[in-house]
């Protein structure tokens, strides 16, 4: 069978074809689709809702259009539709009742805000200009960085995305303080021939647009699946005993992760359950420190050195509730001490974990030879060679 010449394009979620008659065809792919949607109502009918779909453009920016074409539409259906300016293509990604629970998460109010339209389904002169288009995207993205920094503007311009008629494209850009785009929009203009829209986006923003695997091996959160991003502090990396390098809890979009805030509500309920231990343990053979805690485990570690993490002794939360309450009635138990204390502290410190070479097998050192002393060894050694040879 000959290979197909398909082009993946992850940004818009669909593949571009060219037959052997040289006839355009695009594809939606709901499996290299940015932000994918997930239909859960799927089959379920609702006439308020017949004729509004969500449809999807490049990356993360999609839109509630209404049908007033009366065309059959279905999801995967590539459509042009309503702009400001013009005309757009976009691929339709939901229908039905669904749209209707994007619209409220959307916070989007059809009593204010007007739908736009879908015009008909995209027809082959539409593909055609609409992937024109999208070929200038690249080398419009370079040269707006080059005129950017010639005009001195402390911006960086992060993707651009034209509209399905090419008569437009918007800039998406970065920039820490407010930037003059008076003389940069007129310099776009005679270089681009385009009408020009700036957009303003965070970091994070960014990274989700742009896409690419985290440390976990996964595609990133933000260009997946999420959507409004939460504010994240170090407080959320400290209540789950996390270390605060810099390097390992920000990630490339240069913040602080956002899978930082999964297992904090896990964490927080377990620390709930943790008693405050502000004052050393009485024994009758001494005062006992708190070393470390162990919060999901439900584990408490003492020692009789304050600052030693050498000599250390587990004990649940029970434990140290009825030894707290013990303390306050004026009792001290006899020792901390277990019989079935083996040492074993059950964890370990972190130095030596960021070596690069720890999974690698050592090679064991080859035993080298003494050398012969004097003519009588090596006369007895040459004899021996020459009876192992017979």
């Amino acid at each position: 069978m000959e290979e197909k010449n398909i082009i993946y394009d992850c940004s818009r979620g669909c593949t571009t074809e060219r037959t052997e008659n040289g006839e355009l065809i695009c594809n939606y792919s709901h499996s290299c689709c940015k932000l994918a949607d997930f239909d859960w109502l799927e089959g379920i009918s609702d006439p308020k809702f017949s004729n509004l779909y969500e449809v999807r453009f490049k990356n993360t920016r999609k839109g509630f259009y209404e049908n007033t074409s009366h065309q059959l539409l279905k999801t995967g259906d590539l459509v042009v539709v309503e702009a400001a300016t013009g005309h757009d293509v976009g691929i339709i990604t939901l229908s039905g009742p669904v749209v209707g629970r994007q619209m409220v998460r959307a916070h989007f109010d059809m009593d204010t805000k007007e739908l736009k339209k879908i015009y008909r389904k995209a027809r082959p002169l539409d593909l055609e200009k609409w992937q024109e288009a999208i070929a200038r995207e690249s080398s419009t993205m370079i040269r707006a960085r080059q005129i950017a920094a010639e005009l001195g503007l402390d911006m960086k311009i992060g993707d651009v995305e034209f509209q399905g008629d090419g008569s437009k494209a918007i800039f998406y850009y970065i920039a820490d303080e407010r930037v003059d785009f008076r003389q940069l929009i007129k310099v776009f203009a005679e270089e681009f021939r385009i009408r020009i829209e700036m957009k303003q986006i965070g970091a994070r923003q960014e990274a989700g647009l742009i896409g690419g695997l985290g440390v976990c091996g996964r595609d990133l959160c933000c260009a997946k699946f999420i959507t409004n991003f939460q504010s994240i502090s170090t407080q959320a990396a400290r209540c789950q005993d996390l270390s605060l390098n810099p390097q390992k809890l920000a990630g490339q979009c240069g913040k602080l992760k956002c899978c930082i805030n999964y297992e904090v509500p896990v964490y927080l309920d377990a620390q709930s359950r943790i008693p405050q231990v502000n004052a050393p343990l009485e024994f009758m053979d001494g005062q006992a420190w708190l070393v470390k805690v162990d919060v999901l485990k439900g584990i408490m570690w003492f020692s009789y050195e304050q600052g030693n993490a050498s000599k250390v002794t587990p004990l649940t939360v029970e434990e140290v509730r009825r030894i707290k309450a013990a303390n306050q009635k004026g009792s001290k138990p006899a020792t901390m001490l277990k019989d079935s204390d083996s040492g074993d502290i059950g964890f370990v410190s972190s130095i030596g974990d960021d070596s690069i070479d720890r999974f690698d097998k050592k090679k064991k050192k080859k035993k080298k030879k003494k050398p012969l002393r004097n003519s009588g060894d090596k006369e007895k050694a040459n004899s021996n060679k020459k009876t192992e040879r017979k």
